[in-house]
């Protein structure tokens, strides 16, 4: 059985028509950069997320950056953030003059680790840009009242975590800025790139819209150097599309990972894996489901050699970066951030994946570790083990 990491195709098929029918018009609209299908997006999204401002925009990198101009970020400041997470985070921080100070992560979240955002608050902090790894959202009470403290904004890179809440508040509407990413794969995608940048202030959602149309309130007159950050209006069509269909995406995500974590305790794998953690009060949307184990590599081979889809996120830190060597950092500066680069693992668990092939997934792990380490397991299981687990409801069309 082959199972892909991420199946488009079964997410896209039952949307075609509507989709088809919403670009065809955009289309007759002549419409094509941002106009009222962006802003008819814009006010959903504000909407549905529970926050006051959504500024739409060209991909969720520029929705980083745009908000570290919006802050006035620039030359000479610093800006505290995750070694791990996606190349964005970081490249946003340098491109706009300033220097990314780098800290570990919670080896249980993936996330940032406050007690070292605590620590590596200086004069020149400008930000704190927190990442919502693969959608937990982070600590935010203890990252807020350390941002509080040293008098600077939060920026939320909630890029992974649309729909993601902490303690009943929203991804991306709790600190001065939010980023979100709708590229393709993630839970709401679009068919490219896309974004969009939130807030609750409505001074500074005004100053994110005139930078992203080149610092112009008026046509031809520049009061800021803004850049050009517009979404497409055949994107922000396809989004209204799907933003209905988000909330039941959601809902399967959050039960696909509960069966793996059915699965894998049944499958006792004698602490051999680790899988993802849901702290109270937090709502996981599960945008990637990472696993981790001592035996990454291996497992990773077997997988692909099966047909399984799976996805290492992310096998380099920042820290260790080329691009980044003139920070001065060395392999062992980050030790959390490093093991989790070794040993983590994304697996399948997309809304229409099913329970047999949430089953296949666990088995051919479970063989794989097993083969590599016979004396670490509780007990024996033939493959095939979870066959008579109960079966979780899967997602319709109609859903």
């Amino acid at each position: 059985m082959k199972i892909p990491l991420l199946d488009l195709v079964a997410q896209n098929r039952p949307l075609r028509e509507d989709i088809l029918d919403a670009l065809e018009a955009v289309v007759d609209s002549q419409q094509f950069i941002l106009g009222s299908e962006v802003a008819a997006l814009e006010e959903e999204l504000a909407a549905a997320l529970g926050i006051r401002h959504a500024i739409a925009v060209s991909s969720g990198t520029d929705a980083l950056l745009l908000a570290l101009m919006t802050l006035g970020v620039g030359r000479g400041d610093e800006v505290i953030t995750s070694t791990y997470s996606f190349f964005a985070t970081a490249g946003a921080i340098v491109r706009v003059g300033a220097r990314p100070v780098f800290v570990d992560i919670d080896p249980a979240t993936f996330n940032i680790d406050p007690d070292a955002v605590q620590s590596a608050i200086t004069p020149r902090t400008r930000a704190i840009m927190p990442v919502h790894l693969f959608g937990l959202p982070v600590d935010f009470d203890r990252i807020e009242a350390i941002a509080e403290q040293a008098g600077v904004p939060v920026v939320e890179d909630a890029a992974q975590a649309i729909g993601a809440a902490y303690k009943s508040r929203p991804a991306g509407g709790m600190g001065a800025l939010g980023c979100f990413s709708f590229y393709p794969s993630k839970n709401l995608g679009a068919f490219g790139d896309a974004g969009l940048l939130t807030t609750n202030d409505p001074t500074l959602a005004a100053r994110a819209k005139v930078l992203r149309v080149h610092g112009m309130e008026r046509r031809y007159h520049h009061e800021m150097v803004g850049g050009n950050f517009r979404m497409y209006a055949l994107q922000a069509a396809v989004l209204r599309v799907k933003l209905p269909h988000l909330d039941a995406w959601t809902q399967g995500r959050r039960r696909n990972a509960d069966t793996y974590s059915a699965l894998f305790s049944d499958a006792s794998l004698g602490g051999l894996v680790t899988l993802p953690s849901e702290p109270t009060g937090r709502r996981h949307i599960f945008n990637q489901y990472v696993i981790q184990t001592p035996e990454r590599d291996a497992l990773k081979r077997h997988l692909d050699e099966r047909g399984i889809g799976n996805d290492i996120y992310y096998p380099v830190p920042f820290h260790r970066q080329p691009c980044f060597a003139d920070l001065g950092h060395v392999e062992g500066d980050f030790p959390r951030a490093e093991r989790a680069a070794r040993e983590s693992l994304a697996i399948p668990v997309y809304a229409e994946l099913s329970f047999e092939q949430q089953q296949t997934v666990v088995n051919e792990i479970a063989a794989c570790l097993r083969s590599l380490r016979p004396g670490a397991f509780s007990g024996a299981y033939p493959h095939g083990w979870a066959a008579d687990l109960p079966q979780a409801p899967r997602p319709t069309a109609s859903q």
